[in-house]
């Protein structure tokens, strides 16, 4: 099933037969073997197919199962055609039915019946779990990197602004001042939180599953801890039917890209409705925002809007994942193949959607202006007044109570906000008012005044950002 650019493939190759075969005299017609065919998916672990069998050979080799010479034609073959994929001269026979399969007919076409010596020891169902480990060895860490410098680009937004004042809400109502900056490094502690989910995934999937053969392993005396060591595993698989059924990896995996997404889902409803005439707080660079094809005014955000929708893809694909996998009996069935397009649509999706809302908010401008004078209005000086009669040695329950009244009685006089009554009217209500509450319940006093940790104040806003830092380094 070799194909070289440039020259026409055998159609003689698609009626060898499948690895699979064996006893088997009749194999599907051409349109079932293109169904249960996974060539198209599993071409993404072409080089780790390489690899592993590398390792593999050169141990059977070591081992005396396959004469060393064969052996190390077998590996320099293999590196061989690595190169020539990379370099375009090989491309991949997309009517093979998988990458294995591709790689193995292209050796025995090349190297005759020596080829065929690299199976030796173990099934295809071990060497698709090998695969798909070290291509997840390879490819998640590039995703924490884009998580990484996704997180990095917020952070010097929130550094900027760790003074810039803006109402902090509740059920979507005016709740207390906070800051821009502060805003901007929740979702930063959330996305951290999602870095060290894939940390942890990683950790968890550093098994080599290679030598569990179908599901029993081999008679014949493999190194499987050598092979592991030069494949960069840290340990093996510790039963080798475990090895061959186990996917909690790919659930796990799938389930951190999913909660990420819904982070960033909701990161992007914040910025529509920032971005909206009502709260005009945010404008969006014109390169990621689009207009209207029948209202010349309009200039919608809509990339935020992908963001959002695209995150039901990724939990839609965790539910695929775990619906697959809930009844399938211990080791291998073949229902086992439709793992991985749900992850890879996850990661990539994942990874497309950091990129965009990173380059979408490194070039967002903030109304400052607008952010502040949303505080004026609304009491949300309320709790500080509260607690201010409560550093009095008023009870809080009661100085809660006190501030609702003053509070009702705002609304009823019709004040805006507590600072505009007087002392006189303020002691009506408590005589424990002092002139030092008109400085007490200014925005940026309340957002200085919170300096415990997690809190809004600006020293400490500094803190969380370089603890965030440090964390995705």
């Amino acid at each position: 099933m070799a194909k070289n650019k440039g020259q026409k493939t055998n159609d003689s190759h698609l009626k060898s037969k499948p690895l699979w075969a064996g006893r088997l005299t009749q194999g599907p017609e051409e349109e079932a073997f293109a169904f249960q065919a996974s060539i198209n998916i599993d071409k993404r672990f072409v080089f780790d197919d390489i690899k592993g069998s590398k390792a593999h050979v050169s141990m059977l080799g070591r081992q005396g199962i396959v004469p060393k010479d064969s052996a190390e034609r077998i590996a320099l073959e293999l590196e061989k055609i690595a190169g020539e994929i990379k370099n375009g001269k090989l491309e991949i026979d997309s009517r093979a039915e998988d990458i294995h399969t591709f790689l193995e007919t292209v050796l025995t076409e090349r190297l005759g019946e020596s080829g065929k010596m690299v199976h030796a020891g173990r099934s295809r169902n071990d060497q698709t779990a090998v695969d798909f480990r070290l291509y997840l060895k390879r490819a998640v860490p590039q995703l924490q990197s884009q998580l990484a410098a996704t997180i990095n680009t917020l952070l010097d937004t929130a550094q900027l602004h760790v003074t810039s004042v803006m109402p902090g809400y509740t059920h979507l109502q005016r709740a207390q001042p906070v800051t821009l900056g502060h805003h901007i490094t929740a979702w930063c502690a959330a996305l951290e939180r999602d870095h060290s989910r894939f940390r942890d995934a990683l950790a968890r999937l550093d098994e080599c599953p290679l030598g569990s053969g179908a599901l029993a392993g081999s008679a014949l005396p493999l190194d499987r801890k050598t092979v592991a060591q030069e494949l960069g595993f840290k340990r093996l698989c510790i039963n080798s039917m475990d090895a061959i059924a186990d996917r909690d990896f790919v659930l796990e995996l799938s389930g951190a890209c999913a909660i990420t997404m819904v982070h960033l889902s909701r990161f992007c409803e914040d910025i529509v409705l920032w971005a909206s005439e009502e709260f005009k707080y945010i404008e969006l660079s014109e390169s990621w925002s689009t207009g209207s094809s029948i209202m010349p005014q309009k200039k919608n955000p809509d990339f935020a809007e992908l963001i959002r929708g695209k995150s039901g893809r990724t939990a839609g694909n965790l539910v695929t994942l775990l619906t697959l996998l809930k009844g399938l009996p211990y080791a291998y069935n073949k229902d086992l193949q439709e793992d991985k397009e749900a992850l890879f649509d996850s990661m990539d999706t994942l990874n497309a959607c950091l990129r965009m809302f990173a380059g979408m908010m490194g070039s967002a401008k903030f109304n400052l202006k607008r952010m502040k004078g949303a505080c004026s209005g609304g009491f949300m000086e309320a709790t500080d007044t509260a607690e201010y009669l409560v550093r009095k040695g008023l009870p809080f329950r009661a100085a809660h109570g006190t501030a609702a009244l003053i509070v009702r009685g705002c609304i009823e006089a019709g004040h805006k906000n507590i600072s505009g009554l007087s002392m006189v009217e303020l002691k009506k209500y408590s005589k424990l008012f002092e002139e030092d509450i008109y400085k007490a319940i200014t925005p940026a006093a309340c957002i200085k005044a919170r300096d415990l940790p997690g809190g809004p104040a600006p020293k400490e806003v500094r803190r969380q950002i370089k603890i965030l830092r440090k964390k995705i380094v």
